[in-house]
């Protein structure tokens, strides 16, 4: 039994001060008033030393293990050691649940990643599921992020989401002149950005991707029907029309993921559809490529999760960013991370917040003298992972 105490809890409906969680075995057992923290005299107590205990991090959105399997185009790590040594660094960052986010891409025509090959996907597909039954960190899920010209990979999917190997499903189209690159010049920068290429060549690129052939509506509807039969919920990409909209909620999405306008993401909430936006967007001060503004969005009530997409730090930043930078209210921020993101992939009925019969998933947040954020313990499942102790000398 653990008692974590001393600390503001940050609960469903707010941030709760003069309180103790307590954890038995895997589970939160109670929320206590402090004062009662004696009567449990054989708990091992954990001071929060005044910081948050918050309810770990979900993050349902992250291709950050393309990064640790391959460092470079011609590197390719071994996949165990890969989720093994992500983990370590997930969990140093407060997240708890980690949606890995694998592209399944016909071509890569920007990095050209060999993660991103079919052959090395379902190597990694298989990893994150031989996970569940050894010894780990994490909980570690599939976001499977299905470009909708890759024809020849329907079956594979479909065989993976019969398989219970996929847990999160998103349906991209990065065609140029639409979406993330609805903006030509930002399609051509982010290009020559990954590799040398002449503006003829671009030219010619553009247009043979303008001219792919794509999955049909119908066929997304049947491949997210089988998604839907098995629970798993279904997300759209870089939305950039609220027509589109009306679209993707004929599929059963209930996800937009990075919307690309302030208005698109306001017609995506009164759909009721959740909203999600990246995290490093926040610390940027803005989306890399052009789009919305996550703080903006925010700001508008009309984004409700955050993701960490490439940066896990982000999460964690963003969070007390959003708050005194932008005058957030700061349990409301909790719970882009916490409970919003539970809810959108179903799994807020064991995870995602701080209440009596949920899943121990517990964080201790401190702050430095000038603002930083210190986790300083975190426990997974009831089990006490990590104890962190900073120093001045």
């Amino acid at each position: 039994m653990y008692i974590i105490h001393n600390g503001k809890i940050v609960t469903e409906q707010s941030i709760a001060e003069g309180f103790a969680v307590v954890v038995e075995q895997e589970t939160i057992q109670a929320i206590i008033p402090q004062e009662q923290v004696a009567d449990y005299p054989d708990a091992q107590l954990i001071d929060a030393n005044g910081g948050y205990i918050s309810p770990g991090f979900i993050d349902i959105h992250s291709d950050y293990i393309e990064t640790i399997a391959s460092p470079r185009p011609t590197s390719m790590m071994d996949f165990d050691i890969s989720l093994r040594e992500a983990e370590k660094i997930l969990i140093s960052h407060g997240i708890t649940t980690m949606f890995h986010s694998l592209s399944f891409y016909k071509e890569d025509v920007f990095s050209h990643k060999p993660m991103r090959n079919p052959h090395n996907i379902q190597r990694m597909v298989d990893a994150i599921e031989a996970t569940h039954n050894r010894l780990h960190l994490i909980r570690h899920r599939l976001h499977a992020r299905f470009e909708i010209d890759n024809i020849g990979e329907v079956d594979q999917l479909v065989k993976n989401i019969e398989d219970d190997k996929v847990h999160l499903l998103s349906f991209m189209d990065h065609t140029p002149g639409q979406g993330q690159y609805r903006n030509l010049e930002v399609y051509r920068e982010t290009l020559k950005g990954y590799r040398e290429i002449s503006d003829d060549d671009v030219n010619i690129l553009i247009a043979e991707r303008q001219s792919t052939e794509c999955l049909a509506a119908e066929k997304i509807k049947e491949v997210a029907d089988i998604a839907l039969a098995k629970g798993i919920a279904v997300a759209s990409h870089d939305d950039d029309d609220v027509k589109k909209l009306d679209l993707v909620k004929s599929f059963g999405t209930t996800i937009s993921e990075f919307p690309i306008t302030l208005e698109v993401a306001i017609k995506a909430k009164e759909l009721g559809i959740h909203t999600i936006a990246g995290a490093p967007n926040v610390m940027l001060g803005g989306s890399h490529s052009g789009n919305l503004s996550a703080a903006e969005a925010i700001s508008n009530g009309c984004m409700d999760i955050l993701c960490s997409d490439y940066y896990p730090p982000a999460l964690l930043h963003a969070v007390f960013d959003l708050h005194e930078k932008y005058g957030n209210d700061l349990h409301a921020m909790f719970m882009m991370v916490t409970l919003n993101p539970a809810k959108a992939v179903k799994l807020d009925d064991e995870l995602g917040s701080i209440k009596p019969g949920k899943r121990a998933d517990l964080l201790v947040i401190e702050r430095m003298d000038d603002g930083y954020p210190m986790l300083t313990a975190t426990m997974v499942n009831g089990a006490l992972i990590t104890t962190t102790n900073y120093r001045i000398k």
